[in-house]
């Protein structure tokens, strides 16, 4: 069970710390919630489990009592040494004590291409974290605690204000299946923002784009108001050139703003031969 606001309080006064805004330090003290991360991403017995951010190791004991074996990346030196206190009792639970940004893994053998990832991700990396995965190896599931602006981005569709580049590239890998609201007062400290848990499932045939092609999108969705056969002309780039030379055989009108234009028809432009 996950610890209650003063069972919660009590612990990171004996560990003598101060939660931490800048980490997005906010504590789940909601056991519902936790049960509902492990049900949507259907862990079982055995399953490789990535966890972002253990902090106080609530998710972290639920994943290892539901037989999981756990990556876990903790910045924190204090949660840090609070979480290899725990790992010294469970040897299904392997921590990195660093930046998620520089192990977003954990890790994970390099050979290992069957895992999940479920994790209360803090706030303050969820987007270059989640660039880091779609660049590297593809989870079959991700389970994420994020703020709900994030999870707005990641599962919106062209045409509207929240599609973006990291739309683009998260929807090219991953089906969005229906996820969870989240109440501030199942965190402690409650946070100033709302949460959702967001449900990935990798696809059958997960697409990637290159990584100059990524760069690209990038680039276009900070003017995703112009028309996308201005934004390639101005790129110049090898890979803008082909892109504006194929735009009619994509389908996509030289008019056409970057945040009218779906994931599949990225993906089509991207398909398409010089």
């Amino acid at each position: 069970m996950p610890l209650s606001p003063s069972q919660t309080r009590d612990l990171l006064e004996q560990l003598g710390h101060r939660p931490k805004k800048q980490l997005g330090q906010n504590f789940l003290i909601d056991g519902n919630i936790v049960r509902k991360s492990l049900e949507l991403a259907g862990v079982a017995a055995g399953d490789h489990v990535v966890e972002i951010g253990p902090g106080l190791g609530t998710l972290t004991r639920a994943l290892l009592e539901a037989g999981a074996i756990v990556h876990a990346v903790e910045k924190d030196p204090v949660l840090g040494a609070h979480v290899e206190s725990i790992a010294h009792a469970e040897p299904n639970l392997h921590l990195i004590k660093g930046d998620a940004l520089d192990h977003p893994l954990g890790d994970l053998p390099e050979q290992l291409e069957d895992f999940k990832i479920v994790a209360n991700l803090p706030y303050a990396i969820s987007t270059p974290w989640m660039a880091a995965v779609l660049e590297s190896r593809l989870p079959s599931v991700m389970t994420l605690m994020l703020q709900k602006e994030a999870a707005q981005r990641y599962a919106a569709k062209a045409g509207t204000k929240q599609f973006g580049a990291i739309s683009i590239f998260l929807h090219a890998a991953f089906d969005v299946l229906p996820g969870h609201d989240v109440s501030g007062s199942c965190f402690y400290p409650k946070p100033d923002v709302g949460s959702t848990l967001l449900h990935l499932k990798r696809k059958a045939a997960p697409f990637r784009f290159s990584p100059e092609s990524i760069q690209l999108i990038r680039e276009i969705f900070q003017q995703r108001r112009k028309q996308i056969s201005s934004l390639l002309r101005k790129a110049k780039t090898d890979t803008a050139s082909r892109w504006l030379a194929n735009l009619e055989s994509a389908g996509i009108p030289a008019s056409a703003r970057p945040e009218q234009i779906d994931t599949a028809h990225w993906i089509q432009l991207e398909r398409t031969e010089a």
